[in-house]
């Protein structure tokens, strides 16, 4: 799998691909990086990549003309293309799965009030929003895309590691307990200490779906519905 980002501030991107996991992935070659410079396509001396929108308002959008130029020195025409943005589809894990198939992907990290239409017109495949908020930081969003992606391709976790986190089977994952057995007066629940490995997987079904009623209920509910529409 291979990113390639297009940022007004590669460091920023460069430093999440130097660290942790996905450091290990680029050492191992299971991921490639591409990071291009939007300011280094600007056309005056002053590599100014943004203007006042026409119509008015406040604040400033990123240029056409730069974005086209950096756009096109990937071919970003013939790949998948991604801008996260508030006003995108909402981000679900089942996107990121359809994105892990992928060979490479291109992203464009916004800024400021956004981007000109016309380069979502002419390049962006899809619109994505990681939930409804807005951040400053086009960058931001997109490493968030790239966390949920990049985990899924093969040979960074273990299947086994992907197979009981949220989200699989529509549930959020059960809660967690290491050393010590005791901490603050709270000890692990003693199913966890029992080795019988039926029950704990009963138990941790349990929490499951408990966990998912108290903070996710919708989830349920579109679990419901898949069972009843098979």
């Amino acid at each position: 799998m291979k990113f390639t980002v297009l940022t007004l501030f590669p460091e920023i991107v460069e430093a999440f691909f130097n660290s942790s996991i996905m450091k290990k992935a680029v050492e191992k070659g299971l991921i490639e990086y591409n990071l291009v410079d939007i300011r280094d396509f600007a056309l005056d001396k002053h590599r100014n990549c943004d203007d006042s929108p026409y119509g008015g308002g406040a604040g400033m959008v990123l240029k056409a003309e730069p974005l086209a130029l950096a756009l096109d020195s990937v071919q970003a025409a013939a790949k998948r293309t991604i801008f996260p943005t508030p006003s995108g589809v909402s981000y679900t894990q089942k996107i990121a799965e359809e994105l892990a198939e992928e060979k490479e992907i291109v992203l464009i990290c916004g800024r400021y009030e956004g981007i000109d239409q016309r380069i979502i017109d002419l390049y962006v495949d899809d619109e994505v929003c990681i939930g409804d908020y807005v951040i400053s930081s086009g960058e931001i969003a997109s490493l968030v895309v790239i966390d949920s992606i990049y985990r899924l391709c093969d040979g960074v976790i273990t299947q086994e590691s992907l197979e009981e986190e949220s989200f699989q089977g529509k549930l959020l994952e059960y809660p967690h307990y290491t050393r010590p057995e005791v901490f603050r007066d709270i000890k692990v629940p003693d199913i966890l200490l029992s080795g019988h490995h039926a029950r704990i997987v009963k138990w941790r079904h349990e929490k499951r779906l408990e966990k998912t009623k108290n903070n996710r209920p919708d989830l349920l509910d579109d679990l419901d519905l898949d069972r009843r529409m098979k």
